[in-house]
């Protein structure tokens, strides 16, 4: 995907995706969403990475400008705007899709899975990559508290190691289709 690609987010205010917006924002994509329901935490937390979020689903949202639209676990046939995307036949993709193909691909993933203390265990390996200098990237469930003042959800190193919290990241749309 160019340096210079415009991204639109189909239900961004989930904890995946607003997380997944950040990144991509800070690699330097043009990233804008929406979403039904929006209010904080996430929008608190787009709204402090200068991500604009859309209140409310609408075909007007799709533009013909758009490089790649991610589309939500929550989203599924019949939304208007995941309709405009199949009718303009623009790229879309799943979170874990996008994922992957942006980040991933010349990355040694680190992926930490099981049924509690993901969070606490990816943070703790981000961390501790940190400290010893490897400068990772990490997406993460919830809040590490030691990147930064006030935490972070993810973190956009310079190293190769990316540091995942895995989850079956449920891809609604792509699994009814």
């Amino acid at each position: 995907m160019p340096s210079t690609a415009r991204v639109h987010l189909i239900g961004i205010c989930g904890a995946g995706m607003a997380t997944l917006a950040a990144l991509l924002k800070k690699k330097g994509l043009e990233v804008r969403g929406s979403d039904q329901d929006v209010y904080p935490p996430m929008s608190d937390f787009l709204a402090e990475e200068g991500i604009p979020v859309m209140g409310g689903y609408a075909a007007d949202h799709i533009s013909g400008d758009l490089d790649l639209v991610v589309v939500g676990n929550a989203i599924s046939r019949g939304n208007v705007e995941l309709e405009e995307v199949l009718d303009r036949g623009l790229r879309y993709c799943s979170l874990p899709e996008a994922l992957r193909d942006t980040f991933l691909w010349d990355a040694r993933a680190i992926v930490v899975a099981g049924t509690h203390g993901k969070t606490t265990t990816t943070s703790m390996i981000a961390w501790t990559l940190t400290d010893g200098g490897r400068d990772p990237s990490m997406f993460v469930g919830g809040i590490a508290r030691n990147f930064g003042k006030e935490g972070s959800s993810y973190r956009l190193g310079k190293g190769t190691d990316f540091v995942i919290e895995g989850d079956e990241y449920d891809s609604a749309f792509f699994d009814k289709t």
